[in-house]
């Protein structure tokens, strides 16, 4: 059932949580697991937020249980590219040049997903300042093509659309 649950789409996903089929939580643990189970050999990933990601997930869970899920993706276990801020998680922006410390506030993007109810279960690789059609970087290293490991999955989301192809998560930014 996990790797059921990772290749669905989010439309499937979602319907799966309408009719209590399936779990936030089964679904974010299902892509945490993939996350773990292709790293490092895909490198799609700086970080994953387990903690994070389940609390939130059984946050999902409780509003679905009510019928009251708080937006349209609420529930989906969702990656956030390192270019973006994520509260309370490093910002690199895939450099070696910016400080480690936590961001304080969410990009837009992740606050606007936040409201909708995103699970993000971690951030991913991205060149250097977004700056390359390929995704590798003196911080991060090399992130490889799922179909085939010794090509690029692209840039500068190439961690995004590693992390999607295999599974570990429904959802990138």
């Amino acid at each position: 059932m996990t790797d059921d649950l990772c290749l669905m789409t989010a439309a499937d996903l979602l319907g799966k949580f309408r009719s209590k089929a399936v779990s936030p939580v089964e679904a974010t643990k299902a892509a945490l697991a993939r996350a773990e189970a292709t790293e490092p050999a895909l490198n799609a990933f700086t970080l994953l937020c387990e903690e994070d990601a389940l609390a939130q997930a059984r946050a999902s869970e409780a509003r679905w249980m009510k019928g009251e899920p708080c937006g349209l993706v609420d529930g989906l276990p969702t990656t956030v590219k390192d270019l973006f801020q994520l509260e309370g998680h490093p910002w690199r922006r895939g450099s070696l040049t910016t400080p480690d410390d936590p961001a304080t506030e969410d990009s837009p993007v992740v606050a606007g997903l936040r409201r909708h109810g995103a699970v993000f279960i971690g951030k991913t690789t991205t060149s250097e300042f977004g700056c390359l059609g390929v995704t590798h970087s003196r911080i991060a290293g090399i992130t490889r093509n799922p179909w085939d490991p010794s090509k690029t999955p692209g840039g500068s989301s190439g961690g995004a659309a590693a992390s999607v192809a295999v599974g570990a998560g429904t959802l990138a930014i």
